[in-house]
């Protein structure tokens, strides 16, 4: 009979216990008063236990029959199904159907295993939001530069003191000055990168490094959604949060999002919203042509609704994210240079065609997403003005493939991007050892 998932080691730790205490099956068995036979089958996990039989194995054992109950913690057998499926080859082989005797028998190592695996985790998401911006960071590019030409400034006005006897006092004083001056400019800088890099001075712990991240971090903070936008008092709430925002930017970014997000909500409410997608699916095309409105229009207001799965990415025509709500599992890059295999930049290149795809994201634990991209151009001038083109993706987790259709493997960057043979690379990654 299998056994159940809440308690599946209770066997393998009255076999350690017993083996522990000098005991032979055979005379634990005797002891609790019943066969040996059933005893072994309960040690190797094969036939549930519980109620009298417990408590009394339990007393014989000296220990607590509630520590029996709860086994050795399901969800440590948990953690090391999900390190076995993040280690490749490695975890291909490894011997899955004996996790729980592992886990039994040697507790403390297979709680550091399942501890290690979740801090290479945590570290993979450090190396790849550093990486992010120490690559792509203009900003940081620029705080860089400002620190090394102070020191290229101090160690050349040092030289010339350390190495010149004779200079005029004047000159002395002077050079004593700009000396000053530039160690100054130094501290400066670098206490400025410092807090910059730390970002532990800010609410929350962000380190705000553009204006959009500012607005992102707000929207992130109240749930990716604006809801109560149309709502008696909503708008005003949210424009007085919008004001609080610390750059002047940052401000008028969010004053957009927040008129668009007013506009689109009168014309298509939360009510006539659901309704739809009640009747016509998670298709946002179905939804806008039911609707008369745009697709990207629709897209948006799926992904801010409250408790929305969806994840968003809209881009302009360079490529440029403009607006990024991230899903878990697909890592979306802060200052550009995404994975060029998204739909999201496919659909560019094709306005108003429709582009769907099942991508599964690179990493030691791929995941499986339904990507549901377009692109759509206006004229704000007419026609003697330029063509602008705005492109969205809708992100949504997939358990499983639905049908055998043809799957993407996409990354974040490729920086960051363990598929070395990607046609689309355009760098090496950091995250192998091959160049």
């Amino acid at each position: 009979m299998p056994h159940s998932s809440a308690a599946p080691l209770i066997g393998s730790l009255i076999r350690e216990r017993r083996l522990a205490m000098d005991l032979r099956q055979g005379d634990l068995a005797e002891r609790v008063g019943i066969s040996a036979s059933y005893l072994n089958l309960i040690e190797h996990n094969r036939r549930r236990i519980g109620g009298d039989v417990l408590a009394r194995i339990a007393q014989v054992l000296q220990v607590d029959p509630a520590l029996l109950a709860q086994g050795a913690g399901g969800a440590l057998v948990d953690d090391l199904r999900a390190a076995a499926a993040t280690s490749g080859t490695a975890g291909r082989q490894a011997e899955l159907d004996r996790i729980e005797d592992f886990v039994g028998r040697f507790p403390g190592w297979a709680a550091v295993t399942a501890a290690t695996q979740q801090r290479v985790g945590q570290l993979e998401r450090v190396v790849a939001a550093l990486n992010d911006r120490l690559a792509h960071d203009p900003h940081l590019s620029a705080s860089l530069h400002e620190v090394l030409s102070a020191v290229s400034s101090v160690r050349s006005t040092a030289g010339i003191l350390a190495e010149t006897e004779d200079i005029d006092p004047d000159w002395r004083l002077r050079f004593h000055r700009n000396l000053h001056q530039d160690s100054e400019r130094l501290a400066s800088g670098a206490e400025a990168l410092v807090a910059y890099l730390d970002g532990t001075d800010r609410p929350g712990d962000i380190a705000m490094a553009a204006p959009q991240e500012e607005v992102e971090a707000w929207l992130a903070e109240r749930g990716w959604h604006l809801t109560e936008v149309d709502a008696p008092g909503g708008r005003a709430r949210i424009t007085a949060e919008v004001a609080a925002l610390a750059s002047v930017a940052a401000r008028k970014l969010a004053q957009t999002i927040v008129d668009q997000a007013a506009h689109e909500a009168s014309i298509l409410p939360d009510a006539r919203l659901k309704a739809l997608l009640a009747t016509q699916g998670d298709d946002p095309a179905l939804v806008a042509r039911a609707a008369g409105v745009s697709v990207i229009s629709v897209m948006r207001r799926m992904a801010l609704q409250r408790g929305s799965a969806y994840g968003l990415v809209i881009c302009d025509a360079s490529g440029t994210t403009l607006f990024r709500k991230p899903v878990e599992g697909f890592a979306l890059p802060r200052f550009g240079a995404a994975c060029p295999l998204w739909p999201l930049f496919t659909a560019l290149g094709r306005p108003m065609m429709p582009v769907t795809a099942l991508v599964e994201t690179a990493g030691r634990a791929p995941r499986l997403f339904r990507a549901q991209a377009i692109s759509e151009s206006r004229l704000p001038l007419g026609f003697a003005g330029p063509e602008l083109r705005e492109a969205a993706m809708l992100i949504s987790a997939l358990d499983a493939i639905p049908t055998r259709a043809n799957v993407t493997p996409v990354g974040s960057s490729c920086r960051i991007c363990p598929r070395l043979e990607c046609p689309a690379r355009r760098e090496p990654s950091i995250m192998t050892d091959a160049g």
